[in-house]
């Protein structure tokens, strides 16, 4: 009988609160779900949370010293992700950036490459960036991961001391010689002797995430491993 109940009351609650599917706008989902099932299945994971030496490590030879590095999933230009990531980063959609960083964390838990992690570090985003956007939003995936795994998010252990402006249209180069002396190290006992996990949304060159890395690394007796949601090809 209580479940009777509780099962109309769900269906009337989604008769005059519909929720649709980020993807392709379905109305048949569970309330918790961004996604609907087939949306889901065809975001294009890369599977590099179980693999060593995968092409995100690979980014970092030679570079940044870090322990393991991956992405959840590859990213491609009018694609969902790009969707996604574009309502979390431009359009305000806080629920993107939990929903992604769950589908990390269940991967990252699968895996079984990232047992060690003491504490999750979303990458500083630039002081300017985040405080026209209201958020970071590699600290809500960063929230996301830590649902699952249940590890804590250490928010201020790293700040962002110099502007600059955006990456996307410089080269390699370029983007290298940007990030010198970008970060800067605030708290350091949060981070002293532990493996963190650093956090962010899509990779491409890895320049930004190599200059934080190498912050963490030079300053204390950390270990880092780098998980980002989007891997560019």
């Amino acid at each position: 009988m209580l479940h009777s109940i509780q099962s109309y009351i769900k269906d009337f609650t989604h008769l005059i609160f519909p929720h649709h599917c980020e993807g392709c706008g379905t109305d048949v989902l569970n309330n918790d779900d961004l996604l609907c099932a087939k949306c889901l299945h065809e975001l294009p994971a890369t599977n590099y949370f179980f693999s060593s030496n995968n092409p995100v490590e690979k980014t970092f030879y030679g570079r940044c010293n870090i322990t393991s590095a991956a992405s959840a999933f590859y990213f491609t230009k009018n694609s969902l992700l790009q969707h996604l990531l574009i309502q979390l980063k431009y359009k305000g959609n806080k629920e993107v950036g939990y929903f992604l960083g769950k589908l990390m964390g269940l991967q990252i838990q699968q895996s079984g490459r990232f047992n060690c992690i003491d504490a999750l570090i979303p990458l500083p985003l630039n002081p300017k960036k985040e405080s026209k956007r209201g958020y970071n939003q590699a600290a809500l995936l960063c929230e996301g991961i830590a649902e699952v795994l249940k590890i804590s998010v250490v928010y201020n252990a790293v700040e962002r001391v110099v502007f600059t402006e955006t990456q996307t249209k410089q080269n390699r180069i370029h983007r290298w010689q940007n990030m010198e002396n970008v970060f800067a190290i605030k708290d350091i006992t949060s981070i002293q002797n532990k493996h963190i996990l650093l956090v962010d949304d899509v990779i491409t060159t890895g320049a930004t995430l190599e200059a934080c890395a190498n912050s963490i690394l030079q300053k204390s007796n950390a270990k880092v491993s780098i998980a980002t949601a989007a891997y560019t090809i």
